[in-house]
């Protein structure tokens, strides 16, 4: 087989402790919406609404080790680009209608992600009732620190997660927050798609989300799963 264009690139993400060279190939981003109830108190809303979901496209990350400290540019068309703090779910073993009793056996591991937004473009696109994908989809819109494979990580309810901004605390909560479970996020998701190896699950983002400039660094954590480091530069 011959192509007429050059092959696109394979989107992937470094994993800690695999061998050199090693990845974690990228098929689909799914982002899960208003998955902390004071996040969805802060964006207007309230209550355990059933779950929502919305998609990047997979060369939306901007893959970054713990040894690095990621370079974001600034994107175009906007004047209120947010940061929003993620668990990030890697699917190992694909499926449709998982139970959510089952759900972690579909798990290869876990990553700090950031869900970065152009909110002035969500934010108008909501008012019309048009998608999203202006506001979300956009290029570096996914950082994603190295996934931890899910026997090296220990996370429960009292999990912590926190995104820092030039030192200064943004973002504070923890995993027994999250209004739908991981498991229960890929019962639902496993109903509408056929979840596949490659698959990554932004999981929600709790409350504190805010704007960044030209020249902040933002530093996210989770306990347990590892950081990430990244610089806004411009674009």
């Amino acid at each position: 087989m011959s192509y007429v264009v050059p092959v696109p690139r394979v989107a992937a993400v470094p994993v800690v402790g695999a061998e050199p060279g090693a990845v974690f190939p990228v098929r689909r981003i799914y982002c899960v919406g208003r998955n902390y109830v004071d996040h969805a108190i802060e964006m207007g809303h309230s209550g355990r609404e059933p779950p929502f979901f919305f998609m990047k496209p997979a060369d939306a990350i901007l893959p970054v080790t713990e040894d690095q400290i990621g370079q974001m540019r600034y994107p175009s068309l906007t004047r209120d680009l947010h940061h929003e703090v993620e668990l990030v779910v890697a699917i190992g073993k694909g499926g449709s209608n998982i139970k959510a009793t089952d759900a972690m056996d579909h798990v290869y591991g876990y990553a700090v992600g950031l869900d970065m937004t152009r909110r002035d473009i969500q934010g108008e696109a909501k008012k019309q009732g048009r998608p999203w994908d202006a506001g979300k989809g956009f290029e570096q819109s996914a950082p994603i620190g190295a996934i931890r494979p899910a026997a090296q990580c220990y996370i429960n309810a009292a999990t912590r997660i926190s995104l820092d901004v030039n030192g200064a605390k943004r973002q504070h909560s923890v995993i027994g927050k999250l209004i739908w479970s991981v498991p229960e996020v890929i019962e639902q998701l496993s109903m509408a798609w056929d979840l596949q190896p490659g698959d990554l699950i932004y999981s929600g983002t709790p409350e504190g989300v805010a704007a960044v400039l030209e020249g902040d660094l933002l530093h996210a954590e989770i306990d347990g799963v590892g950081s990430l480091r990244v610089k806004i530069v411009s674009g």
